[in-house]
């Protein structure tokens, strides 16, 4: 069997799919490209933290689809030039150097000072959705939170925030995924391009005006330490910007719907919501918004029984690591008061999600907060639209009725 991630089924609900391949061939091959998949916790966890094995740089891949492209008249270089000093795509020195200029900000502590900000903005939120009559989780709550969250972090004005952001972020979100029909690409470099512009306006105010954001620290670290270039400001904030946004919309979408489909769990949250964070963590396990981390080998390997050559990709499957029974008791089963809980939905090892803190923070204070505040939230339709994507997981819209 080849696992087929296009596949109408596994776009809506993966887990039986990965369930058959973990207690089948737990190691297989892919139909996109015939690569490696991994769906096992025990070797996707091995390899997240082996250094035998690195990170693919999507967009050098996506410079050489450039000038591919090129010759056929289409031009993609804007996204070239954006994806290819994304954070998540670089291995050591690079990553190492540019993660510790940004990592500071995203600590624990840091994190945890943004609280009584990021409640106001979700009671701003709740009472704009109410006066409407009806919330979709998704675009009421859900996206508009991390967006002024992480704008706020980067120095982006409140005023610049328009619901066009929200469309950069749901396509270039797209840049992970292992597989991107050609007739995508142009769609992707004008928002990158539209990001560009913007961000390289943004950042000429600052080089004038510095502030105390994020995006002045970074523009610092380039003139007097030398620490980074022009095109990595550029880079960082966009990647920033996007990754930001998207995990936590589906961990908030994702987690609102599992509570939702478990009556009796929402029940528990909404006695004891000094549980949220077991429930945070057991929403991140039993959904995962991010499903998928693509690695190369860069030598040959061997891992239960098979043989990785070197220069191979190698697809972590982590939503099926986060069901795997051998590590997680009752795997399908949706428990919020679920103890062990060492799930992969944040990566492992050097690439460990940078926003960890910062999502899980959002997650728990507007889940918390959309359950005390609306007790009587229910599902509006059965009728669930998933986003297509393979390397991502989340609802394109969460409809809700809040009767009372």
């Amino acid at each position: 069997m080849k696992f087929n991630p296009l596949a109408d089924d596994f776009q809506t609900n993966p887990y039986p799919i990965y369930d058959h391949l973990r207690s089948s061939q737990p190691i297989c091959h892919s139909v996109i490209g015939g690569d490696w998949v991994l769906t096992r916790y025990e070797d996707v966890k091995s390899i997240l933290k082996d250094r035998r094995v690195v990170t693919v740089n999507k967009g050098k891949l996506i410079e050489e689809k450039a000038k591919y492209l090129k010759n056929r008249g289409q031009n993609i270089q804007a996204l070239a030039d954006t994806t290819n000093k994304f954070l998540f795509y670089l291995n050591p020195p690079d990553h190492n150097r540019l993660r510790s200029l940004v990592g500071q900000v995203f600590s624990p502590v840091k994190i945890k000072e943004m609280r009584p900000k990021i409640e106001t903005i979700f009671n701003e939120c709740l009472d704009k959705a109410l006066s409407k009559g009806e919330i979709d989780i998704i675009e009421d709550i859900a996206q508009p939170i991390p967006v002024r969250m992480i704008g706020m972090i980067l120095g982006i004005p409140p005023n610049d925030i328009k619901k066009s952001f929200n469309h950069w972020t749901r396509t270039l979100s797209r840049i992970i995924d292992p597989l991107i029909p050609l007739a995508e690409y142009e769609t992707l470099n004008q928002v990158a391009l539209e990001a560009q512009q913007y961000f390289h306006e943004l950042i000429f105010q600052r080089e004038k005006d510095p502030q105390q954001d994020l995006i002045s620290h970074l523009i610092t670290a380039r003139d007097e330490s030398g620490k980074l270039n022009e095109q990595e400001v550029l880079s960082m904030c966009i990647m920033l910007f996007v990754t930001a946004q998207d995990t936590t919309v589906n961990t908030i979408g994702n987690g609102m719907l599992a509570l939702l489909q478990h009556p009796d769990q929402m029940d528990k949250l909404k006695q004891e919501p000094e549980i949220i964070d077991t429930a945070v963590e057991e929403i991140l396990r039993f959904d995962s918004p991010v499903q998928m981390a693509t690695r190369i080998a860069n030598e040959s390997l061997k891992i239960g029984g098979q043989t990785i050559q070197k220069g191979e990709n190698i697809h972590l499957c982590l939503g099926s690591a986060n069901r795997d029974p051998a590590e997680f008791p009752n795997p399908d089963q949706f428990d919020v008061l679920r103890q062990k809980n060492n799930h992969l939905a944040f990566g492992d090892g050097i690439h460990l999600c940078l926003g960890a803190p910062l999502a899980r923070l959002e997650a728990k204070i507007i889940i918390n907060s959309l359950l005390q505040k609306l007790p009587n939230l229910k599902l509006a339709s059965n009728k669930l639209e998933w986003r297509k994507t393979v390397a991502t997981r989340g609802l394109n819209e969460l409809l809700v009725t809040i009767s009372t």
